[in-house]
């Protein structure tokens, strides 16, 4: 039986769909070729800035890709350099490779990858680190440095002069407000990060009591006051503290082996630019911490044996699990750190760069 031939309806809509599909073909094309440009605009503006401001910025050629759905610029060998004036010995980045990376239908936000072998110095002390992933997350605002960013990373491995640490998992949120007043934060920070394995430490260690993983740690910082300008460190901690600029300690959370605390504090710099505050600690595993402090030699035989009798006498059953815990004061004075009133650690004096 023959088949009848299309009609002039059916004909039509196909054409049409034909050039439909070309337009968003060629739509799509000219959105991606504009994404790339101004990635790689972006890139170059970046690059120009970090050089006025005195850092040395050397790379590749960058290498565009990412189609059909993303628009990615690949630079390797990258180097990073700068800082001296407010740290002796500055700060250099050799990354392998960066990614940056625009993708549908998120054409306002950028990630930037670090994959591969890369190499951080702060002063004289370098740490290599790889990733299985890590990324940073930016908002792209025009004509402005971003104001916040993200960062997430999963095995992270960190060599250490120590030994390497290698991190599960972690989520690094950062917020700032260049604008701010005193009684506005002008940086926020929120960490979470679980799986922390430290290197190997010999039997008798002090630390050997908690084991070698950090199961999970937590920090929200915020830090408020206007940040004042300029490049000598001491100058302007020194305007900072006059201004009212405070450091608050929302939440430090620690799990590790029998060891379970949280911490929340105000610290703020004392006459002579020393960091001082108090706050309150709620601790579980109190002993075993204050013995292995005193095996590091962090905590004077008089002072443990007073903490020894105490600390039966702060000890609650916890909500949760019933486990005995303690809640706390804390300060900061003078460079010692005292809980309940009972000094158990003094600092060494914080030296500022000249």
């Amino acid at each position: 039986m023959d088949r009848k031939p299309p009609s002039r309806r059916a004909r039509r809509f196909a054409l049409i769909a034909a050039l439909a599909l070309i337009g968003l073909a060629a739509g799509h094309a000219v959105l991606w070729r504009a994404m790339a440009d101004q990635l790689e605009a972006g890139w170059q503006n970046w690059v120009q800035l970090r050089r006025a401001h005195g850092w040395q910025v050397e790379h590749a050629p960058p290498v565009r890709g990412g189609w059909p759905l993303a628009a990615t610029l690949s630079v390797d060998r990258l180097r990073l350099e700068g800082g001296a004036a407010t740290l002796p010995g500055g700060v250099a980045l050799n990354a392998q490779r960066a990614v940056l990376r625009v993708e549908l239908p998120w054409l306002d936000r950028l990630e930037v990858a670090l994959p591969g072998q890369q190499r951080l110095r702060i002063g004289d002390t370098e740490f290599p680190f790889t990733a299985d992933t890590l990324t940073a997350t930016v908002p792209l605002e025009r004509d402005t440095l971003p104001s916040e960013a993200e960062l997430t990373a999963e095995r992270l491995r960190i060599g250490l002069p120590g030994g390497g640490i290698e991190l599960a998992s972690a989520r690094l949120a950062v917020r700032g407000r260049a604008s701010a007043t005193e009684a506005e934060p002008a940086l926020e920070l929120v960490l979470f990060a679980e799986g922390l394995d430290l290197p190997p430490v010999a039997p008798r260690d002090p630390i050997a009591r908690f084991g070698r993983r950090i199961a999970t740690l937590s920090a929200e910082l915020a830090l408020s006051g206007p940040l004042p300008a300029g490049r000598a460190p001491a100058a302007r901690a020194e305007a900072w503290r006059d201004g009212g600029g405070t450091l608050e300690l929302r939440g430090l959370g620690l799990r590790w082996g029998p060891l379970g605390g949280l911490a929340a504090a105000t610290l703020a710099f004392d006459e002579a630019l020393q960091p001082m505050g108090a706050g309150t600690l709620r601790l579980s595993g109190a002993g075993e911490a204050l013995e292995a402090m005193v095996d590091a030699g962090l905590v004077g035989r008089r002072a443990a044996a007073t903490a020894r009798g105490v600390l039966p006498l702060l000890s609650r059953p916890s909500a949760q699990d019933g486990t005995p815990e303690i809640e706390v004061p804390l300060t900061l004075e003078d460079r010692t750190l005292s809980l309940a009133r009972i000094p158990v650690m003094r600092f060494a004096p914080l030296e500022w760069p000249r």
